[in-house]
Parts: C-alpha cells; structure tokens; sequence
C-alpha cells in the first residue's frame, strides 16, 4: 500500500537539517546515533501514518478515479480495519520518537500530526491542498533541527528558510501532478489548483513556485554559510527542475512519473550529499 521509495521525498532534507543543527550544537555535523535512529524513526512513522490516513479518508474518492481505482483498499486487498491498526500503530511510534527526542518535541507532535493528517481533507474545500502537502514535507526539516536543538531551533534562520523552500519545491511538483486528476477532479467535485486555474494556469503556478523554491535554496546557502559543493549542487538542483518543467507541458504529459519520482528524488538526494559533504570538508 505504501512505497519505503516514498521517504525519498522530505527525508534527506531532514537528515541534512539534523547534520546543520548538530554541527551548531557542537561543531561536528554527526548527531549521537540515538537522536539519529529517532529521527529516522520519526520521519518513517510520520510518512507511514500520513499516507495511510490519506489511503483510509479518500477510498471512496480513489474508487471514482481511473487512476487510482486499484488501490489496495479500493479492491480489498487489504481491509480497512487493517489499515487502521496501522495508522494507529505508526501515530504511536511518531509520539514515542518524538518523546525520546526532547519535551519541546513532543509538545509540537501533536501539531505536527493535524498538518500531516488534515491535508488529507483539504481538496473536499480549498484548492490550496497542494500548499498543504508542501506545509507538510517542509516541517521535515525543521522537525529534524527542533529534535537535535530543541528550542533554539526558534532563533536561527536556517531551518526555517529551508522549510520555506521545500514548501515551494512540494508545492509545485504536487500541482503538476494534480494535473493527470484534472477530470476527475471536475466531475466528482474536488477542489485543486489545475481544476479552479485550468491545465495552463496550473503549469505557470508550478514555474513560479520552483523558481521561489530555487531562489530560496540560495538564501538558505548562504545564510548557513555553506560551501562550493553546497552551492554547485544547488545550481544543478535548479537545472533539474528546469528540465521537470520542460518535459511535460499540458498537452503532453506522458513523462509526468519521470519528472515527479526521478527527477524529484534526485533533488532531494543531491542536497543532504551535497550539504553533508561541506560540512565534513
């Protein structure tokens, strides 16, 4: 029902605002491995249990679309109360990660798992659901700087500014995927950005918010005063972006999984490696 491939998403991001944030703590981008297995433990847990809320509240929808009409609890393959033992076991693990991390952790838990799980609804009402995914991948990396400095992540610039641009980056790519929904969306009623502006409307919305993603992953370079490796990656994470928004456009969007899993995961992974490496250099 769910990919692990999944992670690739707002993971290294996290990771690499865990290397930041422990090298402010203490001058060496390595966390103690306990806070790292508990950071992973939480980003695996937060995923697992937002993508099977998300299965769970949209089944009926699912089954309306041709797309994702074979979801495993659309066709019985899986039974609804098994996916929500699941939920339930992975919430738990989320709350007992955070716990073991730091107090200030666990109080936010609980807001943290309202954006995760609520920007499953937000389509039966706004057509900005797709900022509500972005929100929700971008408290990755400030998770991660939260668990490690706890309430000092507050008084510095730079997780924010990367979650800013991760918001931008999610954002955009959700609403280019939104676009193979368009009919669907229209006939059953469901609110997104390429139903309320139209396929073409939607592709400019996309251009303009991974342009501000781009221009943010530089400020965010330079406010946490990274090196060449950190800024050469940055330069060829905005190329790849450029080439997503080439290769579909609203008449041909037969490259979509292309430009969504590939050229996407490879983003992701190219900033923590990029940023791990400065930092170790």
């Amino acid at each position: 029902m769910i990919k692990i491939a999944h992670m690739v998403f707002a993971l290294p991001f996290a990771l690499a605002a865990m290397c930041l944030a422990a090298m402010r703590r203490g001058g060496t981008p390595w966390p103690a491995w306990q806070e790292a297995a508990l950071i992973l433990l939480a980003c695996y847990a937060a995923r697992t249990a937002a993508m099977t809320y998300n299965r769970i509240a949209d089944r009926e929808i699912d089954a309306q679309n041709p797309r994702t009409k074979n979801r495993e609890l659309v066709t019985g393959a899986l039974s609804l109360n098994f996916a929500r033992m699941m939920l339930i076991v992975h919430v738990a693990l989320f709350v007992l990660a955070a716990w073991g991390l730091n107090t200030l952790a666990l109080a936010l838990s609980p807001v943290c798992l309202a954006v995760l799980l609520g920007y499953s609804h937000m389509k039966r009402f706004s057509w900005l659901s797709h900022a509500g995914l972005g929100l929700a991948l971008g408290l990755a990396p400030v998770g991660a700087w939260i668990a490690i400095e706890g309430a000092a992540a507050f008084q510095r610039p730079e997780p924010w500014l990367l979650m800013l641009s991760v918001f931008c980056w999610v954002a955009g790519f959700d609403v280019i995927y939104a676009c193979q929904d368009y009919e669907t969306d229209l006939r059953i009623g469901l609110r997104s950005i390429p139903a309320r502006f139209g396929l073409a409307g939607a592709f400019r919305i996309t251009h303009a918010l991974h342009f501000l993603s781009g221009a943010g992953f530089f400020v965010f370079w330079r406010v946490a005063g990274l090196g060449w490796l950190s800024l050469g990656g940055i330069i060829l994470m905005c190329m790849l972006l450029a080439y997503e928004n080439a290769i579909i456009t609203p008449r041909d969007q037969s490259r979509l999984n292309t430009a969504f899993f590939t050229v996407n995961g490879v983003v992701s992974l190219m900033f923590f490696v990029c940023v791990l490496g400065d930092l170790l250099l």
